[in-house]
């Protein structure tokens, strides 16, 4: 009997099946004094990471001036030498292009006129102010105007230092960001080569410009020979006092019956650098609000 009941309660805690179920009636009332043991987990949630702050280390070109290069193409006769003007960090962008406007000097100047005039500085307070997006001034060297026939600037432009400047700079090579313009001579240049390849810019600035006794009389059929679509935006000013005013307004004459859409200034003063100076920036502006509105900003 003894030995019956051993092999029940072994088998009971085998089972763990109600302990108090197979002991005796004796030892049960005994067991239920003797208090279960409890056991407290406490679970630690891991705690959510913070993120470390990540904080961009802010360019310092960003509030620097751009550069200004000399540079030529040696493959022309004479060989064509230019001024660049390139934007704050242009070099910290290898593969960023950038809108590229040619500026051309007056008669017996050189490149160097629209830097003298302040143009390169213009260029940075408006880029630093985020007025304009960053761009590129090539200042062409016109110094031999007064040469031997021949080969002149407006073929080593238009067949060697455009396509130079497209190769060796972050250009973007299109006509919608590509604009000319210049001032007297520079802006006689911008009448014949601008007119003459509209398909090259699209946008031409003619401020005081003197126009050429050769070209005035295919001036009015070049831009009939434009389709309306094709013409490239013009800007076109001069001074009330200004020798060539006469001749202006023949252009602008032509320019309105022609049904040709453009801004025409007529402000107060001369042909000088004076009247110049007292302007470049609205030039500017003007050029790079284009960019801007093409750009959609």
């Amino acid at each position: 009997m003894k030995t019956r009941q051993a092999i029940l309660t072994i088998a009971c805690l085998l089972l763990f099946t109600g302990l108090s179920a197979c002991l005796p009636s004796d030892d049960v009332a005994q067991a239920q004094t003797v208090a279960s043991p409890t056991v407290t987990v406490t679970v630690t949630a891991s705690p959510t990471p913070t993120p470390i702050p990540v904080t961009p280390t802010p360019l310092t070109c960003l509030t620097e001036p751009g550069t200004i290069k000399q540079d030529v193409v040696s493959t022309t006769k004479p060989p064509q030498e230019f001024m660049i003007y390139l934007p704050p960090c242009y070099g910290a962008f290898p593969d960023k292009r950038y809108p590229v406007l040619y500026l051309l000097h007056g008669q017996t100047y050189n490149q160097d006129q629209w830097v003298r005039l302040g143009a390169p500085n213009i260029a940075d307070e408006m880029i630093h102010a985020g007025e304009s997006q960053p761009f590129i001034m090539v200042f062409p060297d016109d110094r031999y105007w007064n040469s031997e026939a021949g080969p002149g600037f407006g073929d080593r432009f238009i067949n060697d230092l455009i396509p130079h400047v497209d190769k060796n700079y972050q250009t973007l090579a299109d006509r919608d960001h590509r604009f000319l313009g210049g001032l007297s001579r520079g802006g006689g240049w911008t009448v014949q080569l601008g007119f003459g390849h509209p398909e090259l810019f699209g946008a031409l600035g003619l401020h005081s410009p003197a126009i050429f006794k050769d070209n005035a009389p295919f001036v009015e059929r070049i831009i009939r020979s434009i389709p309306q679509e094709s013409r490239p935006k013009l800007w076109f000013d001069i001074g009330d006092s200004d020798m060539e005013l006469p001749r202006a307004l023949l252009l602008e004459e032509i320019l309105v019956n022609n049904d040709y859409l453009h801004e025409f200034h007529r402000f107060v003063g001369d042909h000088s650098e004076v009247y110049w100076n007292a302007h470049v920036a609205e030039y500017l502006r003007w050029y790079t609000a284009l960019w801007q509105e093409a750009a959609g900003q």
